[in-house]
């Protein structure tokens, strides 16, 4: 039988987590898309602490389309990073392809300072 698509984002994301890990020294960029909005957050998975976390629905970012949204929510969670003295994370993709929102979040928290 066929997986739902949550079904198969769950073995993809359970897949890419056996490999990308969080430490103090390279936090792991986390992202969840809902059908409206878009979250990203930088997590130490050794300590288990949230250090940085940025969304959609915060009130600096204000936005016509998801696109747009998304790429603020970037920029947004690479300032907050820079400001907790962070250069270099893991992205994790959380199942999701590496397309639209994903990849306009990725990329502008890439010309924001981070790397990954």
């Amino acid at each position: 039988m066929a997986l739902s698509k949550l079904e198969r984002r769950h073995r993809i994301k359970n897949r890419i987590r056996k490999i990308v890990s969080g430490t103090a020294n390279r936090p792991r960029l986390s992202v969840y898309r809902s059908n409206k909005e878009i979250y990203a957050q930088i997590v130490d998975d050794v300590a288990g602490v949230t250090l940085a976390a940025a969304s959609s629905r915060d009130k600096e970012v204000a936005s016509s389309s998801k696109t747009e949204a998304a790429a603020s929510v970037g920029k947004a969670i690479a300032e907050k990073a820079t400001k907790a003295g962070i250069e270099a994370v893991a992205f994790d993709r959380n199942g999701y392809l590496y397309h639209g929102r994903v990849k306009v979040l990725a990329e502008a928290a890439r010309e924001a300072g981070l790397k990954f």
